[in-house]
């Protein structure tokens, strides 16, 4: 009897086993196989979703795309150009006789906000409203609110009255209780709102500029300005197990906030009330596929000309998972379960060899994308320091010259990024006004030996101060303390070394380094910018000598203050793009060739890939909200999944051999005994 029961076990864990065989790996629910669902994944969880605080990559890519903007940026054009978003074209500045200037934006009507349940419902019973050249006022006083401590408050400083309102609300608050104790909206309209912010009727929006700046428009295309219902901030205030407003986005765009746990995944769904699917709406540019499309995107496949003029958006869903180590995430989206990714570093040359995709990528049907962004990652000197900066003169300027020269940044590059970057000549990357691709800095051209010789000049031969008779001792800060990091930073003092430069690394903490920069305590450091919008007036003013660091803690770390640069800089900062500005940007720019406040190190190049299934997928390189443009083909993903991640079936045929021959005796000797 327990022969025959053990076999009959047998028999039963071969079924379960053969059952099983059916089974795949696929972590999305089987229901989803065949809707149009693009799947990704993030690294760090989003801290903030107010849009007048969000402002990391992680941030974005949910305010970006369920917070719609006035304006926007052309998916497909480079470089980039603003088009009209919800406000119906992208006005003109208009010049006041005082030297004031305006611009006015006229918004779509339709709008709609999600529906949520913070507003009440209309006649149709729907838990929304439209919205109106209010909302976008009250998104504009938000920023300047001290209270929700936004962190481009300063971008918005040249509105007429932006500080004074700000001002009086502290005030107010602090003097009068009462005053502190009213609803939000009820504060900003008994503070006398914004004098350079006008509401105009329903639809109009009139903004108020104390000087002409052509660029405050590039922040009308990212979300701190998008419009913000009253309601919505009024209901989430995290109070009494209520929401905040910092996890409840309530916007108007393209996608909805479906699913939003943080640290684990967050989906976006088609928003069916999106002003983009309104008749009226149809020639919006904002709301179909661009026309003009470049036939080297088509050929390359990047972008299906079928798509010209269609409507958006093509995908229902949009679902990110948080993937917190690199190795699984890339692992997954080889399996075909992400859309697309990036390459790490580990298997960047299985990858990537001769600079394209390996043959079994190819046969994979993967597509590789590079992109170069907009950003400089560079070697600052202290201005401020008696032996590297201003105060040392023509020798100190010599000795700047030759470490620049020392330093090479393609075989840093294909050291530490393999070689994911372009070695950089100026601060302007490509794609952005004033860059020069025929430019070649004279002093960024690697060479020891005429590094050797500037370093002679400067009164250092061989690195032993003339002076002296010592060699020269320098010092580099830096708050990156890991292994890899700590390589990267040895790479350079070991450049400095082969000119005779003795340069010692401060690796500290974060809080540690940037006490040091306050006290002007260092020398040399480093450091990157990624431009928060494509002009080059967001790379030079890094430069300026109001942001100096030492002076008002400002981005200029190098505290670098030359007044023939800020002449310059304050001539170029506001002025279109035209020929006037494209000189100015040359004469700043031999400027900081001659003085070298900083070793223009890269721009950091993305590298993206997208499997076959993945339709219009463009890296745009500054942080954009694309998915409306992009589409899926689901069948096509099921298909290459399957084939992909087919379960192996053979060791399944050995067990079931090795059960058969264990199990058949078994059997033989029980009815054996029963006869």
């Amino acid at each position: 009897m327990r022969s025959h029961s053990a076999a009959m076990a047998l028999l039963a864990a071969l079924a379960a086993g053969v059952a099983a065989a059916g089974c795949t790996n696929n972590p999305y629910p089987q229901a989803d196989r065949d809707k149009k669902v693009l799947y990704s994944s993030f690294h760090d969880a989003p801290k903030t979703l107010d849009p007048a605080v969000a402002y990391t990559t992680a941030e974005h890519v949910i305010t970006g795309n369920v917070y719609d903007t006035l304006l926007e940026y052309h998916y497909l054009a480079r470089p980039y150009r603003l088009i009209p978003g919800l406000a119906v074209s992208v006005p003109k500045g208009q010049d006041l006789p005082d030297g004031r200037q305006t611009y006015r934006f006229q918004l779509r009507p339709g709008v709609l906000f999600h529906p949520d349940p913070c507003f009440p419902p209309d006649a149709t019973g729907r838990r929304t409203r439209e919205v109106t050249a209010a909302d976008l006022a009250f998104a504009l006083a938000r920023i300047a609110d001290p209270a929700v401590n936004s962190p481009v408050i300063g971008s918005f400083a040249q509105i007429e009255g932006f500080a004074d309102f700000s001002k009086r609300l502290e005030d107010l608050r602090r003097s009068d209780k009462a005053f502190a104790a009213l609803p939000i909206r009820e504060q900003y309209a008994k503070a006398g709102g914004i004098a350079g912010v006008l509401v105009h009727g329903g639809h109009e929006l009139q903004i108020v500029l104390s000087q002409a700046n052509a660029q405050i428009l590039y922040w009308f295309a990212m979300p701190f300005t998008t419009p913000v219902a009253w309601e919505a901030v009024a209901a989430y205030d995290g109070k009494d197990g209520r929401d905040s407003f910092a996890d409840h986005a309530v916007g108007t765009g393209p996608y909805r906030l479906a699913l939003y746990e943080k640290q684990f995944r967050f989906s976006l769904a088609r928003n069916e009330l999106w002003y983009g699917t309104l008749s009226t709406n149809s020639d919006a540019p904002g709301a179909v596929f661009p026309t003009e499309i470049d036939p080297k995107d088509s050929i390359e496949g990047r972008i299906d000309p079928a798509y010209a003029g269609r409507r958006l958006p093509f995908v229902d869903r949009v679902t990110f998972y948080r993937e917190r180590e690199g190795i699984p995430q890339f692992n997954k989206l080889l399996e075909g379960y992400y859309d697309d990714g990036g390459i790490i570093k580990e298997s960047f040359d299985a990858v990537i060899q001769n600079g394209r995709l390996s043959p079994a990528m190819r046969a994979r049907g993967m597509r590789l994308d590079v992109t170069v962004e907009p950003s400089i990652f560079y070697v600052g000197f202290n201005m401020e320091d008696p032996v590297v900066g201003t105060p040392a003169g023509e020798r100190g300027r010599k000795l700047r010259q030759a470490m620049s020269v020392a330093v090479d940044s393609r075989q840093y590059l294909e050291l530490f990024l393999n070689g994911r970057g372009l070695p950089a000549q100026t601060l302007l990357p490509p794609e952005i006004f004033g860059y020069d691709s025929s430019y070649k800095n004279p002093f960024r051209q690697y060479d020891v030996e005429r590094a050797r010789q500037i370093l002679a000049d400067a009164g250092y031969k061989n690195g032993i101060d003339a002076a002296t008779g010592n060699r020269l001792k320098l010092s580099f800060d830096t708050s990156a303390t890991t292994a890899a990091a700590s390589l990267q930073f040895e790479y350079l003092a070991n450049s400095w070394r082969q000119i005779g430069i003795d340069v010692e690394i401060n690796a500290t903490t974060y809080n540690q380094f940037q006490d040091k920069v306050r006290h002007g305590a260092y020398q040399i450091f480093s450091w990157g910018w990624l431009a928060d919008f494509p002009d080059p007036e967001n790379f030079l003013f890094l430069l300026a000598c109001e942001n100096a660091r030492s002076k008002n803690g400002g981005p200029n770390t190098a505290s670098f203050c030359n007044a023939e640069f800020d002449s310059l800089y304050h001539q170029m900062k506001y002025l279109p793009n035209n020929a006037r500005r494209a000189d100015l940007i040359r004469r700043m720019l031999a400027i900081l060739e001659r003085e070298r406040p900083w070793i223009e190190l890269y721009h950091l190049e993305e590298f993206v890939l997208s499997h076959a299934w993945l339709v219009n997928s463009k890296p745009m390189g500054i942080s954009y909200p694309a998915y409306k443009y992009k589409d899926v083909r689901p069948e096509l993903r099921a298909r290459l999944q399957g084939e992909w991640n087919a379960p192996l079936r053979w060791p399944l045929y050995l067990v079931l051999c090795a059960i058969v021959a264990l199990t058949v005796p078994a059997v033989r000797t029980y009815y054996r005994e029963r006869l």
